[in-house]
């Protein structure tokens, strides 16, 4: 894992520590549990190759490639429900599928 991956995986740990979930690191990045959820979480500077099953995930990037994951993971239309959470220098943003518009 690279210095801005391990920075990334910092950022995420913290932001679900602060939200109550109790993290750990596994092979995949990190799990994240609270209840009766769990959630993997990894953290990735951009696109790469995303997991193809699941439950909750939810893919932890800069700011500046949400747009760019997003639109990645809408393409491969996976079988999971998924979240992005954007890291910027101060705050943080969480971003979810869109949800499909019915015709008009």
């Amino acid at each position: 894992m690279g210095a801005i991956t391990t920075t990334l995986q910092k950022e995420a740990e913290s932001i679900f520590t602060d939200l109550g979930y109790k993290v750990a690191a596994d092979d995949s990045g990190l799990r994240a549990e609270r209840k009766w959820r769990v959630v993997d979480v990894m953290p990735m500077v951009e696109p790469e190759e995303l997991p193809s099953s699941g439950q909750f995930r939810c893919f932890v990037t800069w700011e500046d490639a949400v747009d760019t994951l997003a639109h990645h993971l809408a393409d491969v239309d996976p079988d999971y429900e998924w979240a992005i959470i954007g890291v910027g220098d101060e705050d943080y943003e969480v971003s979810h599928p869109p949800t499909t518009r019915l015709a008009t």
